[in-house]
């Protein structure tokens, strides 16, 4: 992750609870200085920020892990807390579940401390349950981030979503879902960072390497950790293709798991709809459009069906 600072919005910053951190205001590719450690955060001063239409301050990386911690343990009692607006909670359950990807991105030996993972993806399905705009909430968090974790939170909610509509899962059954989706790119912490920052054309060489990235990942988790079958299946299959031109194993249709199917056109989905550096993001209806005529084959019909029902609406999120 380098020395990307960490936005908090300002709503999850409350006075009395919020840990003694220094917190800084971001002015263009700078970070300012707003209260320094040992300076209490007041509600005076969230009431002049959020007056100035400032949504996010930024935490230190060095202090990342104090505020991924405070989040963590914050989540339920903010899930619960009747005086928050949903889109608040929202900002402030997708904000902790970035941070979470990133220390896991960071610090992979966590990764193996599966309590956090569930308690983390439990907090997740009970927001995307509780507020028929869930998935929305997401564009506020998402400008301030960095790509490979909004994108793992991305494919996450979508996910989840996609599987309430066209399947009846058991509750345990969509949290191993949530675990694996939100780990599918794990094996990126494998792949050389000047592979995965490549804006240009991968050489053969590189598109090898970077391909290794479902398999390792796989094998990975599947000895650190006690990740289901299902999790591990996400993490592994989520870029096989229905017509067999996947990979890593080149499996086709019925072969791949249902979470899988449903994981790779989610991951393909969210690709196309944010912002990259190489590339402006595209409408939902674009998006949907390229998926079913341009890789026409790659992808379940029926599940891409349902895709479009949940993104191409007003609410996108009315299914759960």
């Amino acid at each position: 992750m380098g020395e990307m600072y960490v936005p908090v919005s300002i709503e999850s910053i409350q006075a009395d609870l919020f840990p003694d951190v220094a917190l800084y205001i971001r002015s263009g590719e700078k970070y300012i200085l707003y209260k320094s450690h040992g300076r209490n955060f007041t509600a005076s001063d969230q009431e002049r920020l959020m007056e100035n239409k400032v949504e996010f301050l930024f935490v230190s990386p060095a202090d990342l892990e104090v505020i991924t911690t405070f989040m963590e343990n914050n989540a339920e009692r903010v899930l619960k807390d009747d005086t928050l607006q949903a889109k608040t909670k929202g900002k402030i359950i997708y904000q902790t579940s970035i941070n979470f990807v990133g220390d896991i991105f960071e610090h992979p030996e966590k990764v193996s401390d599966f309590s956090r993972s569930k308690r983390l993806v439990e907090n997740l399905l009970q927001y995307l349950a509780s507020d028929r705009d869930s998935f929305n909430s997401l564009e506020s968090v998402m400008a301030h981030n960095y790509y490979t974790f909004v994108h793992s939170l991305q494919v996450t909610a979508l996910s989840v979503l996609l599987h309430a509509e066209a399947y009846l899962l058991s509750h345990d059954e969509m949290l191993d879902v949530g675990i694996g989706t939100l780990l599918h790119d794990f094996g990126k912490v494998f792949v050389a960072p000047a592979i995965l920052n490549n804006e240009g054309k991968l050489s053969k060489a590189e598109v090898e390497e970077y391909r290794k990235h479902p398999e390792e990942g796989y094998q990975y988790l599947k000895k650190n950790t006690r990740l289901s079958e299902i999790s591990l299946g996400v993490v592994r299959s989520h870029h096989e293709r229905n017509n067999g031109n996947g990979y890593p194993q080149g499996l086709k249709g019925p072969a791949i798991s249902r979470s899988a199917q449903v994981a790779a056109i989610c991951d393909v989905y969210c690709t196309l709809t944010i912002d990259r550096a190489c590339r402006k993001a595209l409408s939902s209806a674009i998006a949907v459009s390229i998926m079913k005529q341009e890789m026409k084959g790659s992808f379940n019909e029926r599940l891409l069906d349902v895709l479009e029902g949940i993104v191409c609406t007003e609410n996108p999120a009315q299914f759960l």
